[in-house]
Order: C-alpha cells, then sequence, then structure tokens
C-alpha cells in the first residue's frame, strides 16, 4: 500500500486528507508542524507528501526546499490558502511538484495524488503511450489512431500526452490549465474547451469509437468506449 505523508496544522482538514487519502487506497501519518514533518519525510520511505504552505515551526516552502537539497525526491503536492500566482510559482519552484489552492475538492485532491504517483513510477515503455487503438510516440514526436497518423499541433501533443498518461482518471480544468499551459495562462478563458474540442475532431474521426469524454461539472478523461 502507497504511503503518504500529511503535514498539515488545521486538525479538521488534516482528517479530511488522511480520510480522502485512504479512501483511494493509500496510508497516511499526520503530523501538525513544519520541523516535525521534516524529520519524518527524511527519515520514512513515504511514496508521496501533501503540505501546507503555512505551518507553526517551519514554514512550507523552508520544508520542502530542505528536503530537495537533501536529494529526497518525494512528490509533493502543496496545499495553501494562498492563492495568487506569485505564491504558487513560488511553491513550485521551491521543489514542489503541484499545488492545490484551499478550499479544495476531495476528489481533485486526491486526483492530484494519484497524478503524482504514477508520474514517479514511470513504466518501462514511458516513450511510447497507448490507449485502445491511439498511440503517441513522445521520441518521434508523432501521433496515431488505428494506424492513421495524426496531424498535432505542440499544443494539441501536450494536451493529448497529459490526458494518456491520465488514461482513465477524470482531470480537471484547473490540472489541464497547471500542467499543458501554466501558471502564467488565464483559466477563466475557454482556451482548454477550445483544445479539447479540436483534438476530439482530430482523434474522435467518423467511424471512430470515441476516447474523449466530458464529466460534467468535474472535467475531462481519455479512456476506451464501454
Amino acid at each position: 500500500m502507497p504511503r503518504a505523508l500529511v503535514i498539515e496544522d488545521d486538525e479538521v482538514t488534516a482528517r479530511d486528507i488522511v480520510a480522502e487519502l485512504g479512501a483511494h487506497g493509500l496510508a497516511a501519518d499526520w503530523v501538525a508542524n513544519g520541523r516535525d514533518g521534516l524529520e519524518r519525510a527524511l527519515e520514512d520511505g513515504y511514496d508521496i507528501i501533501t503540505l501546507d504552505r503555512m505551518l507553526p515551526g517551519m514554514d512550507g516552502i523552508d520544508v520542502v526546499s530542505a528536503l530537495r537539497k537533501r536529494n529526497v525526491d518525494t512528490p509533493v503536492l502543496m496545499i495553501s490558502a494562498l492563492s495568487d500566482v506569485d505564491d504558487r510559482v513560488r511553491g513550485l519552484r521551491a521543489g514542489g511538484d503541484d499545488y492545490l489552492t484551499k478550499p479544495f475538492a476531495p476528489d481533485e485532491l486526491a486526483a492530484r495524488a494519484e497524478v503524482l504517483l504514477r508520474r514517479r513510477r514511470p513504466s518501462a515503455n514511458d516513450t511510447r503511450l497507448r490507449v485502445a487503438d491511439l498511440e503517441l510516440d513522445l521520441v518521434r514526436h508523432n501521433a496515431q489512431r488505428n494506424g492513421e497518423a495524426l496531424t498535432l499541433l505542440p499544443t494539441e501533443f501536450r494536451l493529448l500526452e497529459f490526458l494518456m498518461r491520465n488514461a482513465g482518471q477524470v482531470v480537471t480544468r484547473q490540472m489541464i490549465f497547471e500542467h499543458v499551459w501554466g501558471f502564467h495562462f488565464d483559466p477563466g478563458t475557454n482556451v482548454i474547451d477550445v483544445h479539447i474540442g479540436r483534438l476530439r475532431r482530430k482523434i474522435d474521426g467518423a467511424g471512430q469509437a470515441p476516447l474523449i469524454r466530458t464529466v460534467r461539472g468535474s472535467g475531462y478523461v481519455l479512456a476506451p468506449a464501454d
């Protein structure tokens, strides 16, 4: 069973995180301050860490910076009420792998944790992704479906790669925005919907079983048709 370390000073939030991770198959330990959290992260073999940005004893930025300086590569999901772009960028540059702002939906927390866990365990064929009859070659930078080549623009390629790496999992618009476009882009525009529409037209052509589905109120999922 994967192990998670939850570093969070608010007991209610911590219990919610532990419960959500536990419901998705992770055994989670809770630490309520930064210094103790750093010690636990250095001593025990955790698969993922959720780290509050503002902590007593030692700030979350200092915790993740100390981990990276000691060559600890455990994925870190930073969680904070600080939602400004500068705060998120600072957390990521300090060594965080992802950044989730409070308040957050429990299922998004679980989805982000699952993404980080999969990213840490690349498969032997990680340079070639396949879902049903759709293939993406990351070395040759080409895509095909049912043997037919697909012409993708660079952003469409990155978007498809993100969807395929998380095949079968719902990814939110915010997750797509952060991983494909980055924090400099305005998530309030319809750019994601436009690109999803273009990608659908290219991979879900006439006579093809649709692979990209919209999950109303949540996001999108790429998966073989039932």
